[in-house]
């Protein structure tokens, strides 16, 4: 690399870097690499900058169990994420499976690895390597659902112990990153498969808005997201505190009383507190479980995901286990 180093390099370490501001010396930082461009990026730069910050850097790679060949592939990539200098570096095993389809249920089982390898390796962030192109993408999405301002608001940069520092970077930098740093990422033939809906948001829906309209489609996306983020941590702190300020949260006349958007919030964050799966559980569902409130005309419950049951008894709105 004669000259110099490559501006992707350069634009991913910096990403990065921003990201460990503020972590004290000595934490541990993971960076969750499936062996993809993103992931990959993502873990040379970790291994690169965290040192300097005065960090220890490690990863994990989790292996999903749906391809053939999937653990040695996933040693494979612990074998690169130890060469790049990453320590300790772990292999996480997971079942598949439970409700709303396989993409969700390798997201739970995928996210449910990597909060346990934190905790056990008592690490203070797990990176994850999504992009720009990745919030466009699931802002798209959300839209083509009908979803709620929480799904349009995209992926948060920093959840609990998941910190995503690449959503301002994208897809086709962390590629060049890759190639100036002499790495050979994994080609996922899922990332290629029509059958599932991310994919074809890839590759056909985001590419022809960019035909049509020009190019800017994915910015413009991830701006939504950040904007519509905002709005969104505002309404949901209202619903908080309306439901801490109430004797009883979830009585019909005090829900009543509520904006629209609080209330939804409200019943919202009461099905998932009842074991509705946050993935599965849509703004349709929330709006049915509302109309309990807001147009109850004897309706006796509204099914949800995750055997979950909402009803109105006694004046309250009751959340129960279907049987």
């Amino acid at each position: 690399m004669g000259g110099g180093l490559s501006p992707a390099v350069a634009g991913v370490r910096q990403a990065v870097r921003a990201s460990l501001a503020g972590f004290p010396r000595g934490d541990l930082v993971l960076a969750a690499c499936s062996g993809g461009p993103d992931s990959l990026a993502l873990a040379a730069a970790l291994a690169f900058t965290a040192p300097r910050a005065g960090l220890r850097a490690g990863a994990v790679t989790v292996d999903h169990g749906l391809q053939e060949g999937s653990a040695a592939r996933a040693a494979a990539v612990a074998s690169e994420l130890h060469d790049l200098g990453l320590d300790p570096v772990r292999v996480l095993p997971v079942t598949v499976g439970g409700p709303g389809g396989p993409e969700a249920a390798a997201r739970a089982a995928r996210y449910g690895a990597l909060e346990k390898a934190a905790a056990d390796l008592g690490a203070t962030a797990v990176l994850l390597g999504h992009t720009l192109d990745d919030q466009a993408e699931t802002v798209l999405l959300g839209l083509a659902r009908g979803s709620g301002a929480r799904s349009l608001a995209g992926m948060a940069p920093r959840r609990g112990v998941f910190v995503r520092p690449l959503l301002g970077v994208r897809r086709e930098v962390t590629a060049a990153a890759c190639a100036a740093d002499g790495l050979t990422p994994w080609a996922d033939p899922h990332n290629a498969d029509r059958r599932f809906a991310r994919v074809r948001v890839r590759l056909d829906a985001l590419p022809a808005l960019e035909t049509a309209l020009g190019p800017g489609v994915a910015e413009a996306l991830a701006r939504t997201a950040a904007q519509l983020r905002d709005d969104a941590q505002v309404l949901e702190q209202i619903a908080w505190e309306e439901r801490s300020r109430a004797a009883s949260p979830l009585s019909v006349a005090g829900l009543a009383e509520l904006a629209d958007a609080v209330r939804t919030r409200v019943l919202r964050a009461a099905a998932i507190a009842a074991g509705c799966p946050a993935g599965t559980l849509t703004a349709a569902h929330v709006a049915r479980v509302a109309e309990l409130v807001t147009g109850w005309h004897g309706q006796r419950w509204i099914d949800l995901p995750g055997g979950v049951r909402a009803a109105r008894r006694s004046g309250r709105i009751v959340f129960e286990t279907r049987e």
